[in-house]
């Protein structure tokens, strides 16, 4: 955006006043970071065209990891987050900010955790995190539990799991979400057994056949929800947008069905859908609903 500085002389009362609108027209990019997550993608997308379309806000879309988002936006150098997955998952990093940060609202309800395997898996095989520790199911499954990032609160807890059933002989496989669905696809084709980690709400539901396994131990923690951090000072500073913000929500289903046709077409594609199909969840959004 191109700024022009311009200097004022004490006499200059009249001009003052036309500048001061024109400057408070230009106002700075709101900055939403997020994680290269699928639901994050979409959910962070949607509301940077809403933010852009209606209310007039430029955005600023900055990807990083988990760590760093929840410290860009504790320190200011970013205004918000769209992916704080409370009160289990994101604990620890939520615990270092707390006390910099304000929870706008939250963005859907019911997220939830756990280990997949393919449907084609017999439940009488396994239908329990503790029954990899059979030794037919280690054999079939090469000890392996399919894994995503290093920073991520799924492999914090996965990593727990693994020390609580006492799956001795298994490898938690670190990788990314990517890494993680290209060796669920190409398993999937060769109809091979797998356990994987996996979290609701996800594309992969829709695409493929699988089923969360029990946690009986409660290691991977119960539903939680997932909100909208922003910075000290944001909602003072940028009213309309937090407002937007913290009236954003959506159903898990509606979600989890517009995360795979973004996988079936592409993120923007699908964001348009969503903003057509979804008119009055718009409004309220936008608190056009009001008064």
């Amino acid at each position: 955006m191109f700024k022009t500085l311009v200097t004022f002389s004490l006499a200059a009362g009249l001009t003052t006043a036309a500048f001061g609108s024109a400057f408070a027209e230009e106002k700075a990019p709101v900055k939403i970071g997020w994680a290269a997550w699928s639901d994050a993608e979409f959910v962070t997308k949607l509301a940077a065209k809403l933010i852009n379309d209606e209310l007039g806000h430029e955005v600023e879309l900055v990807q990083t990891d988990v760590a760093p988002l929840y410290q860009g936006v504790s320190r200011g150098d970013l205004d918000a987050m769209l992916m704080a997955w409370l009160p289990a998952t994101h604990a620890d990093y939520f615990a270092k900010v707390k006390d910099n940060v304000t929870t706008l609202g939250t963005v859907y309800d019911g997220a939830k955790l756990g280990w997949v395997v393919p449907s084609y898996v017999p439940e009488d095989a396994i239908a329990s995190i503790e029954d990899l520790k059979k030794d037919d199911v280690k054999a079939k499954l090469n000890g392996r539990v399919e894994g995503i990032d290093p920073g991520a609160g799924l492999t914090r807890l996965s990593e727990k799991a693994v020390t609580d059933y006492g799956l001795e002989g298994y490898k938690l496989q670190i990788s990314s979400e990517a890494g993680m669905l290209t060796t669920v696809d190409r398993a999937i084709r060769r109809q091979e057994w797998f356990v994987a980690t996996s979290w609701s709400p996800h594309w992969m539901f829709g695409k493929y056949e699988l089923r969360y396994i029990a946690d009986p131990k409660g290691a991977l923690g119960d539903a939680e929800h997932v909100d909208v951090l922003a910075r000290k000072g944001f909602e003072e500073d940028n009213p309309e947008v937090a407002g937007f913000l913290s009236r954003m929500k959506l159903p898990i289903g509606d979600l989890e069905a517009a995360m795979f046709n973004a996988q079936e077409t592409s993120y923007e594609k699908a964001v348009e859908k969503y903003i057509a199909d979804h008119p009055e969840q718009i409004k309220t959004w936008l608190g056009k609903d009001e008064g």
